[in-house]
């Protein structure tokens, strides 16, 4: 166990005073001259964040927004540190999104699945790591990991399912109202499984729902097409379960992909593994890009085999005529027939450089990536990237229009904080719309940001990311669907989180001690030293997608 990974004890001043959790600025010079300003004003005139209890409400609790691997990692080294906590998820059991897309296996292997904190809470209830080198599927990851998290005594009692949280706020202040804001303590709302809507009093909130169920439409310029929304009934989701649950809807039919990452790429390999055994089925992988070669990647060079091998395979199934490949096409509208999918397929219309073209396919999965629900944050004051809606100080590292690739710099509470104190966005819904996000990363956001609720200033600033490569670099603009220096292919970004090679739902079961047949051993080597980031792509992210479009 590394220093890092250890719990820290709070200092003697933080413990005094646990005004200064956050930003460790209790020093005394902060007070005001002017009579009308509190202590409080003063120390965020200076600057400095303070997370304290109010004298009404002495022992309010940390509230968790989502119980998945990272909301359960924060409630692990919540658990470690002594602090009090609540976690909610708007699922009947957690890790409810990742069951929705468990039959995809994820790239990255065990050993970066699981929390450090975590597991110090479940090895002494008999758990052990499995194999560190094997892919997990998604619900091999909640059957062999998430789920006995959550039945650890530490955390047992605190998760509560079944319950959505609709707002964050001020207690009884709107987000305009700025003197004394701090003084005020968190506010969740939540409506619970029988419609009730409850509030909750909160130290902080540390919000890692995610962005699953939130994703981006198929029209163009980041807005919904005309027509989309009649056109719902012809939409399988991001990621559906083509070999198994929705094997039915997908046989014998016509489908379209539209999206150009890994979601999109899992449903294009299942669907041409379907059409061989079932005649008729079609398929067409739309693009709004050119070149699909941050897709194809960068095959052997990529430190995570799993994701160099999809896209080789889909190189191949491209170049080999089962999918039907259609580049710079944006949609302009969708023309659902009367009576919907049972009279027919719906027209999609689209334009590509040629002219209009016309795509009629009977089911359409859009896997155009996911962005985060910020409804719910009007009344918290969080300052965002403009382009990416992440956290302004998080923004620059995972800018997809310059940073797909070269590294993501370890990152801790400093760089989550929001001007709204105690508030802290975590896990990929930390990431915004860019699609990079590692569960690894995550686990690392949530030591930090408990650290620093617990008053350990020094342990939450000591952040670091020991992790594989995951991508090849290139300095030269992309035209060609294949990287240069590239082998075979790899692949780009994690979406929704890390999958990588769908499997039909029969893998699934028995065999293994994830309940699945075991998957084949990868051994993954540190791409870079403790501190240094890990590489996330290709070099110059968007601006290299220009390119000559030819296979």
């Amino acid at each position: 166990m590394s220093d890092n990974d250890r719990p820290q004890e709070p200092t003697t001043r933080a413990v005094e005073a646990s005004c200064c959790g956050v930003s460790s600025c209790c020093t005394g010079t902060e007070q005001s001259l002017d009579p009308a300003v509190t202590e409080i004003e003063a120390k965020t005139n200076a600057g400095c964040g303070c997370v304290n209890d109010t004298e009404d409400e002495p022992h309010l609790p940390v509230v968790v927004i989502g119980a998945g691997p990272v909301g359960l990692a924060a409630a692990a080294h919540l658990a470690e540190r002594g602090l009090d906590f609540v976690v909610l998820e708007a699922g009947e059991a957690v890790g409810a999104a990742i069951s929705e897309w468990g039959h995809v296996r994820l790239f990255s292997p065990w050993r970066y699945d699981t929390d450090a904190a975590a597991r110090r809470l479940l090895e002494p209830t008999g758990w052990t790591l499995p194999a560190p080198d094997a892919l997990p599927t998604g619900a091999e990851l909640v059957r062999g990991y998430l789920t006995p998290l959550a039945e650890v005594p530490e955390l047992a009692d605190r998760i509560r399912t079944g319950t959505r949280v609709v707002a964050v706020a001020r207690h009884t202040v709107d987000v305009t109202r700025t003197v004394g804001r701090d003084e005020h303590p968190l506010l969740v709302r939540t409506v619970g499984p029988d419609g009730a809507v409850i509030d909750l009093k909160a130290r902080a909130v540390i919000d890692a729902s995610g962005t699953w169920g939130h994703s981006n439409p198929l029209g163009h310029s980041g807005l919904p097409a005309p027509g989309e929304d009649q056109a719902a009934p012809y939409l399988a989701g991001p990621l559906p379960d083509v070999l198994g649950r929705d094997r039915h809807r997908f046989a014998g039919r016509h489908t379209l992909v539209v999206g150009m990452g890994h979601s999109a790429a899992n449903t294009l390999l299942a669907l041409a593994e379907l059409a061989k055994s079932e005649p008729g089925t079609r398929i067409t992988w739309a693009v709004r890009g050119s070149s699909v070669a941050r897709l194809y990647g960068g095959g052997d060079a990529d430190g995570l085999p799993a994701r160099g091998a999809l896209g080789a395979r889909l190189r191949a199934a491209v170049q080999g005529g089962e999918i039907q490949l259609v580049r710079n096409f944006s949609i302009a509208g969708f023309e659902v027939p009367d009576g919907g999918p049972a009279a027919g397929p719906v027209k999609i219309t689209g334009r590509i450089p040629q002219g209009t073209h016309i795509v009629s396919p009977h089911n359409v999965v859009a896997a155009t990536g996911f962005r985060p629900d910020l409804d719910m944050l009007r009344e918290v004051r969080v300052e965002l990237d403009l382009a990416t809606e992440a956290p302004v100080r998080l923004a620059p590292m995972i800018d997809p229009n310059f940073h797909s690739c070269g590294t993501v710099p370890p990152h801790g509470e400093r760089d989550l904080a929001h001007p709204e104190t105690g508030f802290y966005l975590v896990g990929m819904k930390s990431y915004g719309r860019a699609p990079t996000f590692l569960m690894a990363t995550g686990y690392e956001q949530v030591r930090s940001v408990v650290a620093a609720l617990a008053g350990d200033r020094a342990a939450a600033d000591a952040v670091e990311l020991d992790l594989p490569a995951t991508g090849v670099c290139s300095t030269n603009l992309v035209t060609e669907d294949q990287l240069p220096g590239a082998k075979n292919a790899s692949a780009n970004a994690t979406e929704p989180a890390e999958p990588a090679v769908t499997v039909s739902s029969n893998e699934t079961e028995g065999g293994s001690c994830c309940g699945g047949s075991a998957p084949q051993p990868v051994t993954i080597g540190v791409g870079a030293p403790a501190g240094l980031g890990f590489a996330t792509g290709h070099d110059h992210g968007y601006s290299g997608d220009a390119g000559r479009g030819d296979v």
